[in-house]
């Protein structure tokens, strides 16, 4: 048999289900792995050994049905999902000792499927980069090259899955922060629709864009685990009031007769060529398995990033407010009123990008520049939805490429906020418009993974991951592993 750690979420349910490992056993395989990889990943801010191995022998004594998909496999959580009694950080100075009193509704709804909480995952600061090097407390490193940068936010989140650490991760996703990261692993990421998965108790930084959603190997695994998470939270206002599906019953490999469009803006300037030729063959891929795919456009798509950042960091600048060093979390030791325990607290630990957000948004909603700014950016994201609508009235689904370029250098960009702004140019527009988005590894350059992007009607996610199923069978970038997951680039 082959290291556990090797197999999916599927394969590792068989093993349970008909006794060939305990779940003990996978979560002690899990834990020695990631200690063998740990010091070349750094994903991982908090590991939760003794409590997921007391839960693993519960369910062990309680025993895995063949109808109970995840019981008794791990998941690591990003470090902005609250989850009771483990520190929960969001990667901040500010939380640095901040242990939650009760689980984030995601995880509530993760632990009645069976799974087991290994720990929490390093990200950028409150879910604010797209690089993994705003964390607070440590460097997340690419799993393909140790040189790169993982994406972010939830660059731990997908290192530890492309490093085989673990088979299944939750990440969030405001502006990109799912699928960037999962392209540049060479994973299957999902930011389902707005409102499929509650967002109750995790950390907010933009209230109207961040989802979260299933960072996994295969698309298999990742559509069980979004049929477990989603559904209806009475305690989330935006949860959608809709059945969950399963999402793996439309898996039968044939898109024949689907209709495909792929946006010109997308192959536009500022897209790497060799990332640009590979969407092409992606396409391509599609048409030989019987689908249609042809180009469209999408106008207000180049708006986003400008329209994303002004609503985001307005939002943001006004759920951080929460941080003022009085209930929880950091404090200054220096002060001597309290005007100055928050100016202190906020400016000693908040990091810079964090800063630079909240002046953003609190400048963008100040008296005499609200409606040139926030309204405006208001009106630009309807505009970009209605593209959407427009485009979704003739076809079944969006593709192109899920980020401009494979992962670039750690420390190469980090000083320079437009050009990383610029790098959720082909995300953005989703959050904005409130739609399901994925990646899915669609070829290499330079031994890099990029993703394939899809994008769908919204709530309708069975749709994407028919197409990303047949997409991955006719295929083999996902059976691809770094070398410390012992594959050979």
């Amino acid at each position: 048999m082959s290291e556990l750690y090797q197999k999916s979420l599927s394969e590792l349910h068989s093993l349970l289900v008909n006794k060939e490992v305990s779940s003990k056993e996978i979560i002690q395989s899990t834990l020695d792995r990631i200690e063998a990889t740990e010091k070349d990943v750094d994903a991982f801010l908090t590991i939760t050994g003794e409590q997921a191995l007391a839960q693993a022998e519960k369910i062990d004594q309680e025993g895995v049905t063949e109808s109970e998909i995840l019981k008794g496999l791990p998941i690591g959580v990003k470090d902005n999902i609250l989850t009771k009694d483990i520190l929960t950080t969001a990667a901040s100075k500010v939380l640095y000792n901040f242990n939650p009193i009760f689980d984030a509704s995601v995880v509530e709804k993760a632990h009645v499927a069976g799974l087991i909480t290994i720990g929490k995952l390093n990200m950028d600061e409150f879910a604010m980069g797209g690089s993994n090097e705003n964390s607070a407390f440590k460097l997340t490193k690419n799993a393909w090259d140790a040189s790169k940068v993982p994406g972010g936010s939830s660059g731990g989140s997908a290192s530890s899955v492309a490093a085989g650490q673990i088979a299944l991760s939750l990440g969030s996703d405001t502006g990109g922060s799912i699928r960037q990261p999962a392209a540049f692993s060479g994973i299957v990421g999902m930011k389902p629709t707005y409102g499929r998965i509650s967002r109750y108790g995790v950390i907010a930084f933009a209230s109207s864009l961040d989802q979260v959603g299933p960072m996994t190997r295969n698309v298999t695994d990742n559509a069980l685990a979004l049929s477990a998470l989603s559904g209806h939270d009475s305690k989330d206002a935006t949860s959608a009031k809709l059945a969950v599906p399963d999402f793996t019953a439309s898996f039968t490999g044939d898109v024949k007769g689907m209709k495909i469009a792929l946006p010109k803006e997308y192959l536009g300037e500022g897209i790497d060529e060799e990332v640009k030729a590979s969407i092409l063959e992606a396409a391509k891929i599609f048409e030989k398995l019987g689908a249609t795919v042809e180009e469209v456009s999408l106008p207000h798509s180049k708006y986003g990033i400008a329209a994303y950042y002004i609503i985001a960091s307005s939002e943001a600048s006004s759920n951080l407010q929460r941080f003022d060093g009085i209930r929880y979390g950091y404090r200054t030791k220096n002060y001597d009123n309290i005007e100055d325990i928050f100016v202190k607290s906020r400016s000693e630990a908040f990091g810079e990008e964090v800063k630079r957000r909240i002046m953003l948004g609190t400048f963008s909603l100040s008296s005499g520049f609200y409606d040139a700014y926030f309204k405006k950016a208001g009106q630009v994201r309807t505009l970009i939805l209605n593209d959407f609508k427009k485009v979704f009235e003739n076809y079944d689904l969006i593709i192109g490429p899920t980020t401009p370029t494979p992962a670039f250098d750690i420390g190469s960009n980090i000083k320079d906020p437009v050009t990383m702004y610029l790098g959720d140019l082909l995300t953005i527009p989703v959050n904005l418009a409130g739609l399901p988005g994925m990646s899915i590894p669609a070829g290499f350059v330079n031994g890099l993974p990029i993703g394939l992007q899809i994008i769908g009607k919204h709530f309708d996610e069975a749709t994407m991951y028919k197409a990303a199923f047949a997409f991955e069978q006719a295929t083999n970038f996902h059976e691809k592993k770094p070398l410390i997951f012992g594959g050979t680039n």
